[in-house]
């Protein structure tokens, strides 16, 4: 068994670093271990007085028992460092996602906790979800949009639980439109939306296949100030008509999502799928500008969580 202790050492270092930049930043919810050490393939991210622990899939030589022991040893070391009751550590493992969205179920029913970032609340849940509810690594583009948000009307695609409409709709956004096709993720919109004092006339909660709303709104003549992309890197429901890949769709999205923006108008466009290539011909049409240096928060030392571009017309 992996020497616990250089775990424990270095997630103890980590916990006093970025507990002060946290502190001086404002910020309650943030990455504290980043599988700094190979051997410890873990995420380590405090939400308040919680800790989401995840163990990324390994080759292991280990048995089940032993792999059990080790994993038990984790979750124990976790909770002393940071000073946390053991039933404070939200532990699950992360498998590869194969032709499913991000969005899996763990089969726990779990809690919900009410977390704040930037001044905004948002309910996460630990356990239910491979996910939290919250994706902390986008903490920099949410706070991008609340900066144009003012005055504009917004459009929130594959929305998940709303996060950037709660930015955008407390920053002064005149209206919006938040789209994706999960009951449960709309219902969670609908239940931060609440937490945030949001008018539900104003900002509109559609459950929808995207592809087909997307039709729908060039048909109607819709138009948007700003807009956020940001699709699963794969996607196959029963209310999809037809599957998401987003390296062979994302150059239609794009080119959709330019047609419903107004002439001075801005889309963010973000992807987590790592062996993603931007289609070279959308810098024909558009001015494209990766700004994934800037949208990664510091506490993440992957620093390939996600890529992001800012685009507008020419």
């Amino acid at each position: 068994m992996t020497d616990i202790e250089s775990y424990r050492n270095r997630l103890r270092k980590n916990a006093k670093h970025w507990g002060k930049w946290a502190r001086r930043q404002g910020i309650s919810c943030y990455r504290l271990y980043d599988r700094d050490i190979p051997e410890f393939a873990l995420a380590v991210d405090r939400y308040e007085d919680q800790i989401h622990l995840q163990e990324y899939e390994r080759r292991s030589q280990s048995s089940d028992a032993e792999q059990q022991a080790w994993w038990e040893a984790v979750i124990d070391a976790t909770a002393e460092v940071l000073e946390l009751p053991r039933d404070s550590i939200h532990g699950k493992t992360r498998r590869r996602q194969q032709g499913e969205s991000q969005y899996e179920a763990t089969g726990e029913s779990g809690r919900e906790y009410i977390v704040e970032e930037q001044g905004r609340r948002f309910r996460v849940n630990l356990d239910a979800y491979v996910d939290t509810g919250l994706f902390l690594d986008h903490r920099n583009t949410r706070h991008m949009v609340a900066e144009r948000a003012q005055g504009k009307r917004f459009l929130n695609l594959f929305a998940y639980t709303g996060s950037f409409t709660v930015y955008a709709a407390t920053a002064g956004a005149r209206d919006s439109v938040t789209v994706d096709m999960s009951n449960t993720y709309q219902d969670w919109s609908r239940r931060n939306f609440k937490l945030n004092g949001l008018d539900l006339q104003r900002h509109q909660l559609v459950r929808a296949d995207v592809f087909m709303w997307i039709r729908e709104a060039l048909e109607q003549g819709e138009e948007f100030d700003l807009i956020v992309l940001d699709p699963p890197t794969f996607s196959q429901s029963k209310k999809m008509h037809g599957v998401l890949d987003i390296q062979r769709d994302h150059p239609w999205l794009i080119h959709q999502c330019m047609k419903l923006l107004t002439p001075q108008g801005v889309l963010f466009f973000s992807t987590n799928f790592r062996k993603f290539k931007l289609e070279p011909s959308l810098h024909d049409w558009y001015v494209l500008e990766e700004i994934s240096s800037q949208t990664v928060p510091e506490d993440f030392r992957d620093k390939k969580i996600h890529r992001c571009w800012h685009v507008v017309h020419k």
